[in-house]
């Protein structure tokens, strides 16, 4: 780890401390930072993945799934 000095908007800062409830700057700018990677990887997947018709109803998926 290294550290990096950045200009952050403070209020913005306050807020996520707030919403979170996380003590310290760097706890929410972590916390932050791998959401934002979470985010860029599920989007990746889905990409590679590509889309496809699924034809399930509702019931049949509720009964698929009680099934695990």
């Amino acid at each position: 780890m290294r550290k990096t000095t950045v200009f952050v908007d403070e209020t913005l800062i306050e807020n996520a401390l707030k919403l979170t409830h996380l003590r310290t700057k760097k706890e929410v700018i972590e916390a932050g930072l791998l959401e934002l990677v979470k985010r860029k990887n599920r989007e990746l997947l889905r990409q590679e993945l590509g889309s496809f018709e699924i034809d399930l109803s509702l019931k049949e998926l509720k009964k698929r799934r009680a099934e695990r």
